[in-house]
């Protein structure tokens, strides 16, 4: 009896610890999810860990056990001295992927993580009403200076583009090759089957005079549909090819692209367009894996003509660096697309854009006068930025725009007298010695800054010039253009995501009430939702400003 009692009393322990154990690991892991559900989930170069994918997974979407999203690290501009540092030299940039991106994560409840916020392409996502080209230009330019509404001491100035508009009977034939990943990964709504109705979606808005052919890669790569006209009977073999795609296997990529740009070869335009549109949600994780092969052959080939466009679907597997270098390397463009209506916006709203090349390798070089600016900085286009040799070298590449593109950029200006805090070096002791940097008494005083800009036609090698003085006449912001307020509002939201040190006085109310004042025409509705993805930002972060722009 004494044993059995024994055995019944350790028997009691052991139960005791078990539970005990379970109820703390429970409780260690209610408190782990608890902490992690306001914030993003994802892998940049900061953190290339994968990680678990409860907030970033669309809400049709299947569980994910791992995240395996990748962003290459943004370093943020900052302000640089115009004393030593005069000219500033970048590339254009018509890619929106970021801010369809953004809006996912935000819809689904989390904050981005801040290297998915490039904020040029957030300014880029919207359209602005600037004036058409004139004369032989292909696009025209446009500038504005007003104040600086997240820091009262500085000017903002507004450089906009706007490319020439073709109508749809004036469009070239097109030559479209659609390259289409159906791996294992591409197995979800938000995937594959948003990848079929988005293309449809194209195909129903391309002439009896356009081609398409479909190549597939997954486990092996294939030409599902060789390149077929988009008269009435190639339509419906077009669409009977997208509906029967089928997603399994693992990714190569690499195969695939060869083989979609040899059908491209095989049925050439000449002055046509020629395009491959790569739509994958971004995972090359097996075949033809040299990254340094892979560019060179995208490069190679937008030598030949062919360029290429990248549309990036799905969550948790997108690896958002390699589909935005691969696109600049094909001199093409690249979009996330998160719903059908961004579909319709991509392929069909402005397909001329995403389709025609009408400039390509344009570089933008600004001058600053250094009577009128003491330090100035770039609003974005962290990895377009180029040294300043090479905006006279035809040589280098440069982002291309489309028909009816519109391309904006931002400086932020500390004009001269203003209180600046930024760091400069010694002065100089063999440079300029017996000249003075005072120019207020030349004939340029009063020009705040220069804008250069070189482009090249679609088939040219030699690049033309266009040069605009900007004039440093500012004007009160309530009299800026709702161009000017409202992308200055989508740049501080942008930096609000990022958590930039250079936010001076910006909060998501203020954003608010500026992106609101500067609506205008709103055909879409996109300036409204703009406005409703801003006050998730403003519930979801814990860590804003007290005082608003």
């Amino acid at each position: 009896m004494k044993t059995t009692s024994s055995r019944v009393y350790v028997l009691a322990l052991c139960l005791t610890a078990l539970l005990f154990t379970a109820w703390g690991c429970s409780k260690v892991e209610t408190q782990r999810m608890e902490r992690q559900r306001p914030a993003s989930v994802v892998s940049t170069t900061r953190d290339a860990a994968p990680m678990d994918m409860e907030m970033a997974v669309a809400p049709l979407a299947p569980a994910q056990e791992f995240n395996t999203e990748q962003y290459d690290r943004i370093d943020e501009n900052g302000f640089r001295l115009v004393s030593h540092a005069p000219l500033s030299t970048f590339s254009i940039d018509v890619d929106t992927a970021s801010y369809s991106n953004l809006r996912r994560f935000l819809n689904n409840g989390a904050m981005p993580p801040p290297d998915a916020v490039r904020i040029e392409e957030m300014i880029n996502y919207f359209s602005y009403d600037y004036p058409r080209p004139q004369g032989d230009d292909p696009f025209s330019v446009s500038t504005e200076l007003g104040p600086c509404p997240w820091n009262e001491e500085h000017l903002l100035v507004h450089v906009g583009l706007r490319g020439l508009d073709i109508e749809a009977g004036d469009r070239p034939d097109s030559n479209l090759v659609f390259l289409l990943d159906v791996s294992g990964s591409m197995d979800e709504p938000n995937k594959l089957p948003l990848l079929g109705r988005a293309l449809r979606l194209l195909v129903d808005n391309l002439d009896e005079d356009d081609r398409v052919a479909i190549v597939v890669y997954a486990g092996a790569s294939g030409l599902v549909l060789d390149s077929t006209q988009c008269d009435e009977d190639g339509r419906r073999d077009i669409l009977a090819a997208l509906d029967e795609l089928e997603a399994g296997g693992s990714t190569n990529g690499g195969e695939g692209i060869e083989l979609a740009y040899q059908v491209a070869a095989e049925h050439y335009i000449e002055n046509g367009i020629n395009r491959v549109i790569l739509a994958t949600d971004g995972d090359f994780n097996v075949g033809v894996t040299n990254r340094g092969d892979l560019t060179r052959l995208i490069e190679d080939k937008a030598e030949s003509g062919v360029f290429l466009t990248v549309l990036g679907f799905g969550a948790g597997n997108l690896h958002d660096a390699t589909m935005e270098d691969l696109s600049g390397r094909g001199n093409g463009n690249y979009a996330y697309i998160d719903t059908i209506t961004e579909a319709r916006r991509v392929l069909v709203e402005q397909m001329g854009a995403t389709l025609q090349t009408i400039a390509q390798d344009v570089k933008i070089q600004v001058e600053f006068n250094p009577a009128e600016v003491q330090a100035y900085r770039l609003v974005g286009y962290e990895n377009r930025l180029l040294s300043d040799e090479d905006f006279n070298n035809d040589d280098v590449d440069a982002g291309d725009i489309g028909a009816g593109h519109t391309v904006t950029a931002l400086y932020e200006i500390v004009p001269t007298g203003a209180d600046f805090e930024g760091h400069g070096v010694d002065p100089l002791i063999y440079q300029n010695r017996g000249h003075s940097s005072d120019t207020s008494g030349s004939d340029h005083s009063g020009e705040l800054m220069t804008v250069k800009l070189r482009y090249k036609e679609p088939e040219g090698e030699t690049s033309s010039l266009i040069t605009q003085a900007v004039a440093n006449e500012s004007v009160e912001l309530a009299e800026t253009s709702n161009a000017f307020r409202f992308s200055a509002a989508v740049a501080a939201l942008g930096m609000l995501l990022r958590d930039s040190e250079h936010l001076g006085n910006a909060g998501y109310q203020a954003v608010i009430d500026l992106a609101l004042d500067a609506r205008g025409r709103d055909e879409y509705g996109r300036r409204a939702e703009f406005v409703q993805l801003v006050r998730l930002a403003r519930d979801l972060d814990q860590t804003e400003p007290e005082n608003g722009i």
